[in-house]
């Protein structure tokens, strides 16, 4: 486990008022909560998931967002375009995933250069097995490194957290 896993009070909370104060607007303040926020949830997932899924932050991701998908899977395409990633980086992520007997891909009916990646049911019951543990190190991450204020603003789209926040 990373130190700063381990000692989440080490890890300053976000530096964003609630709301007004500052020159900024709500918008552009919120963004800088949610950047901040992010962050300190992909330093613990790095890890959480190195640990629990055998696989880099970035093949996580990807298994996340076809796990949320059709069983017939998505393109390389829109994989990339939804993560934000460059489609060189992805085909090696993919192959990574693929040789773990994590994804399976194949070519789209009709288009020659389509390619389509799906999970495997091996992936499938991964996540099923290991969703709920990891949810909790998103939930605590956000906890640890907000303040009240923006802990109250997240709640409604992260269930749980204000709870845990209470207990933790």
């Amino acid at each position: 486990m990373s130190a700063s896993a381990a000692h989440p009070a080490d890890q300053p909370e976000c530096p964003f008022p609630g709301s007004g104060g500052g020159l900024l607007p709500d918008e552009l303040r919120a963004w800088l909560v949610l950047l901040s926020a992010t962050g300190a949830v992909e330093q613990r997932l790095r890890s959480a998931v190195k640990e629990t899924l055998d696989v880099s932050h970035d093949e996580f991701l990807i298994l996340c967002l076809l796990a949320e998908q059709p069983r017939t899977g998505l393109r390389m395409t829109q994989v990339a375009g939804l993560l934000g990633r460059p489609k060189t980086r992805l085909t090696y992520q993919i192959a990574c995933l693929q040789r773990a007997g994590l994804v399976t891909r194949r070519s789209v009916c009709g288009d020659k250069r389509g390619v389509e990646v799906a999970l495997t049911d091996k992936a499938r019951d991964l996540l099923r097995e290991t969703s709920v543990r990891l949810a909790g190190t998103v939930r605590q991450a956000l906890s640890d490194s907000m303040g009240s204020d923006q802990r109250a603003a997240l709640c409604a789209l992260v269930p749980g957290l204000e709870t845990e926040s209470a207990d933790g």
